[in-house]
């Protein structure tokens, strides 16, 4: 269930209260368990919960192909809806002492405390990938995005994002209350389904361009992000030190380039 039903108060400026229902975006905690070891807590909007834990293993750099996951499966003990185990195969190393910094993330935080692009490249070298995107099906994607955000056009209070091929195709869409979940969804669709890397494709957000999103995105070896709204000034550095393209304020008849204007014609 990605919304739920509430009553509310609404006031205006002229006239008396009023009674009414809102329908509000679902936000609870998932525990990422790996190898029945706890990793991760994050803020979430419940649904596709195995491909965000496969996602966020990818931009961790535990996982770096679909063999290297065993099996992803709810936590079957007592009950517990919010808890997800991942089991690695032989081929996957994981350095838990790399992942102390998860014990808890927010809906707004799923990078904090690593703001070195260094230390990123270290684990992701940056991408080489020469693909070119018409600008016009960028518009287009654009509007794609928008027509389908379902839960957010009932509650106002999602992220989306979504990957498209270079000719405009989209191949997955995910809502999240928290944006680097919904990028990690999309992210993990790709492994667990097939299509990963994303190296001939093109990530949309609907928010912002963080620097946290450009990492996950060459996690997944994406060579352009664009967004609806601005990137931050990391966002830029980061992706003209990663060879990614990164394209901020995509809206209708409107775009601004910020790294990368080579793969764009």
């Amino acid at each position: 269930m990605k919304s739920k039903r509430r009553q509310v108060l609404a006031i205006a400026s002229t006239g008396a209260p009023q009674a009414r229902e809102d329908e509000l975006a679902v936000e609870e905690p998932l525990e990422i368990r790996v190898d029945t070891r706890s990793v991760s807590v994050t803020m979430r909007t419940p649904g596709h919960d195995e491909e965000l834990a496969a996602g966020f293993l990818v931009t961790e750099g535990i996982v770096r192909k679909p063999r290297d996951i065993a099996e992803i499966k709810p936590y079957s003990r007592n009950n517990q809806a919010n808890v997800v185990d991942v089991f690695l195969n032989d081929s996957a190393r994981v350095d838990f002492s790399r992942l102390t910094r998860h014990v808890f993330m927010s809906s707004s935080c799923g990078l904090c405390g690593k703001a070195s692009i260094e230390a990123v490249h270290q684990h992701f070298a940056p991408v080489r990938r020469r693909m070119r995107v018409e600008r016009a099906t960028l518009w287009r994607i654009a509007r794609e995005l928008q027509k389908r955000q379902e839960t957010f056009a009932k509650t106002g209070g999602l992220h989306a994002a979504a990957v498209f091929t270079a000719r405009g195709k989209m191949v997955v869409l995910r809502e999240d209350v928290g944006r680097h979940n919904a990028v990690d969804k999309v992210i993990g669709h790709g492994l667990l389904k097939g299509g990963f890397p994303f190296d001939e494709h093109v990530l949309l957000v609907s928010g912002r361009a963080s620097f946290e999103i450009m990492q996950k995105a060459l996690a997944a070896r994406i060579p352009i992000v664009a967004a609806v709204s601005a990137p931050s000034s990391l966002a830029m550095e980061f992706a003209e030190a990663s060879g990614q393209t990164l394209v901020g304020f995509l809206r209708e008849g409107r775009m601004n380039i910020y790294a990368g204007k080579s793969r764009l014609k």
